[in-house]
C-alpha cells in the first residue's frame, strides 16, 4: 500500500514553517510579494483578488473590499504570475547507496517533498521530473492545493536502478521548459563533472536560477570501511576488491578534486550549490539551506 505522506516529515516542515523560499533573480513570477513579474502586472487587467500576505505592498489592498468584508485583499492583475519552480531528482542506483539509515535517494525524496510543500504554501507552482539514464517521470508545475498529494505520489513510486546521464536529460529539459522559473536539482552527481556543468549552465542560458544539492553518503567522503572490503558499482556491476587503508588517501584525494569541480563550476556560472549528508538531520539540513538563502539574497 502506498504511504504517499512518509516524505512530508512533521519535525522538518515545523521548524522550516514560517521560513520562504525566495528566488534570488528574476524569474517571470513572485512569491507572496517577494517575487515581481517582469511585466509589471499591476498596470494591466484587473483579474481577481488573494488574500493579503506579508511582503505584499500596502498601495494595491482593496480598500472598499476591507471594508465591506472586515479583511485584506490584494488586487491580483493578468500578469501577475507565480514563480515556476522544476524539482529534478536523480534516481539512478548509484542514489540508493546506504552505509546505514536512510539512502541517498530517500533524503532526497525528503528534501523534494519538504521544498514543494513550502513552495505550493507560498502559492507557487512545483513540478517534479525524475532522471537517470533518460526521463523517466515528468509531472508539469502546478500551484493547486491538490498537487501536493500527485508529487507525492510520484516520490513514493520512484525506483532506482537506471545508470546516469544528467547531462543529456538536463539539456534535454533546458530545451523544453520555456519560461524562466527555478531549477531545483538533487543527485550524487555521480557522472562527468564537465557534461554536468556544462548541462547546467544550458539551464542559466535559458536564464533559469539553478539551486544544486548534491548528496552524498558520509562513507562516501570519509571511506571508513574494513579490511579486505569488496566495491561493487551499482550501475555497472563491476566489483574490486581493494584494502581500503592501502587507497583511502588516494580517494580522498580524488574525492574532494571531484567536489570541488563541482562546487567552483557552480560558483562560476552562478549556480547555487550546497552539499548535503545522507545522514543529516533534516531539519537544521532544510533550515541551515533556507537561512543561507536568506543571508545571501535569495
Amino acid at each position: 500500500m502506498s504511504d504517499r505522506l512518509k516524505y512530508l516529515d512533521p519535525v522538518a516542515l515545523a521548524t522550516v514553517k514560517n521560513m520562504y523560499i525566495r528566488a534570488r533573480m528574476i524569474v517571470e513570477g513572485f512569491i507572496t510579494g517577494l517575487h515581481r513579474s517582469p511585466y509589471h502586472g499591476f498596470s494591466v487587467e484587473f483579474s481577481e483578488h488573494r488574500q493579503y500576505m506579508p511582503g505584499d505592498e500596502p498601495k494595491h489592498i482593496d480598500w472598499k473590499l476591507f471594508g465591506k468584508t472586515d479583511r485584506v485583499y490584494i488586487k491580483q492583475f493578468e500578469e501577475e504570475t507565480n514563480l515556476k519552480a522544476y524539482i529534478l531528482l536523480d534516481s539512478s542506483a548509484s542514489m540508493n547507496y546506504s552505509s546505514g539509515g536512510v539512502s541517498k535517494l530517500e533524503f532526497a525524496s525528503y528534501i523534494a517533498a519538504s521544498l514543494a510543500y513550502l513552495m505550493l504554501k507560498q502559492r507557487d507552482a512545483v513540478g517534479l521530473c525524475i532522471v537517470d539514464e533518460k526521463i523517466r517521470s515528468y509531472l508539469p508545475p502546478s500551484s493547486r492545493s491538490t498537487h501536493l498529494k500527485l508529487l507525492l505520489e510520484r516520490l513514493d513510486d520512484v525506483k532506482s536502478g537506471g545508470k546516469t546521464d544528467l547531462a543529456t536529460n538536463f539539456h534535454e529539459l533546458a530545451e523544453r521548459i520555456h519560461r524562466r522559473g527555478l531549477i531545483i536539482i538533487l543527485s550524487d552527481l555521480m557522472d562527468d563533472p564537465e557534461r554536468v556543468l556544462n548541462s547546467l549552465k544550458h539551464f542559466r542560458y535559458k536564464d533559469h536560477e539553478v539551486i544544486v544539492f548534491q548528496i552524498l553518503d558520509p562513507a562516501e567522503i570519509s571511506f571508513d570501511f574494513p579490511r579486505e572490503a569488496l566495491f561493487k558499482d551499482m550501475e555497472t556491476g563491476e566489483s574490486l576488491n581493494a584494502d581500503p587503508w592501502h587507497i583511502k588517501s588516494d580517494y580522498k584525494q580524488k574525492m574532494q578534486e571531484f567536489l570541488d569541480e563541482y562546487k567552483y563550476g557552480c560558483l562560476q556560472n552562478n549556480i547555487d550549490y550546497y552539499q548535503m549528508s545522507s545522514s543529516s538531520n533534516l531539519a537544521k539540513a532544510l533550515a541551515d539551506f533556507l537561512i543561507m538563502r536568506k543571508k545571501v539574497g535569495g
